[in-house]
């Protein structure tokens, strides 16, 4: 068992980060005798998995509802239907996401060789 402060510190968070988590109920720490938040391997494991899903771009709320799904359900199999949902659907973002980048990317390289053409022009 770790307190919020190393397990801040293992995290690389702050501790508000960790009661934050916490409040919105993805985390329950146990308490020590003197009322310390005292987290378990479980609760790092969580930790893993809450900074995994953010990473790849998942909400707090997908993130806390596919948490709670293995809570529910330990065979693990909603938890699993849910994650493939949002994953493909993220995946679909990430698709848009390039395409707009792309036709971004191709604007910025015709302006620019507009730009240089100019600048020849002048010279």
């Amino acid at each position: 068992m770790k307190t919020i402060q190393e397990t801040a510190e293992t995290f690389g968070v702050s501790t508000r980060t960790l009661r934050y988590y916490e409040e919105i109920g993805l985390l329950t720490p146990v308490r020590s005798s003197g009322n310390q938040r005292m987290y378990s391997k479980q609760d790092e494991t969580r930790l893993k998995l809450i900074f995994r899903g953010k990473k790849y771009g998942f909400s707090l709320e997908e993130i806390r509802e596919m948490v709670l799904l293995f809570d529910e359900d330990r065979t693990g199999k909603k938890q699993l239907e849910r994650t493939i949902e949002y994953g493909e659907a993220r995946v679909q973002e990430i698709e848009a996401s390039i395409q707009e980048f792309q036709a971004l990317k191709e604007e910025m390289e015709h302006l620019l060789t507009g730009f240089k053409q100019k600048l020849k022009e002048e010279q």
